[in-house]
């Protein structure tokens, strides 16, 4: 930007994209090396579980299962996926009903997308408190009186 010395008196607005310029390669620098590990996916895996304590399945329970297919179960009944958000309503919505625990069994070989839906049903539809069921971890013993003593390890394909 020039400046002139003379009495023109006219005032020159130019903005300083400089800085803008320095912002912007840092984004895009950013965004190069993001984007690819974004495009990598995301796994994700439940946890084993180790000393597991055995708890006895009460009436009350209600268990949500879903196996490697994407099919739902209710207490180890299977029902038609499309009647999930019904079922779950006729048992959670019963007065004193809404306070207790939906527990969640699903396949290690599931995609993670469809554990999400699941859940994204149920919650809409009355249940409060989810609680994820695992399984001993194959091949381990657990430590602690009165708990599983060994778990048999589960056949991987």
């Amino acid at each position: 930007m020039a400046m002139s010395a003379g009495g023109s008196g006219s005032v020159k607005a130019e903005p300083n994209v400089t800085p803008l310029i320095d912002v912007m390669l840092v984004l895009l620098i950013i965004f190069m090396i993001v984007t690819p590990l974004i495009n990598s996916g995301f796994r994700a895996t439940p946890p084993d579980g180790v000393n597991i304590k055995q708890h006895p399945e009460e009436n009350d329970d209600v268990t949500l299962g879903i196996d490697a297919d994407g099919q739902y179960y209710l207490n180890k009944k299977p029902i038609q996926n499309s009647t999930l958000g019904d079922r779950t309503k006729e048992i959670f919505g019963a007065p004193g009903r809404s306070e207790f625990i939906m527990y969640l069994k699903a396949d290690r070989n599931i995609k993670y997308s469809k554990v999400l839906d699941a859940i994204d049903i149920v919650e809409h539809n009355g249940v409060r408190v989810l609680a994820a069921i695992t399984d001993q971890t194959p091949g381990t013993k657990s430590s602690v009186p009165g708990d599983i003593l060994s778990a048999t390890p589960n056949k991987q394909p």
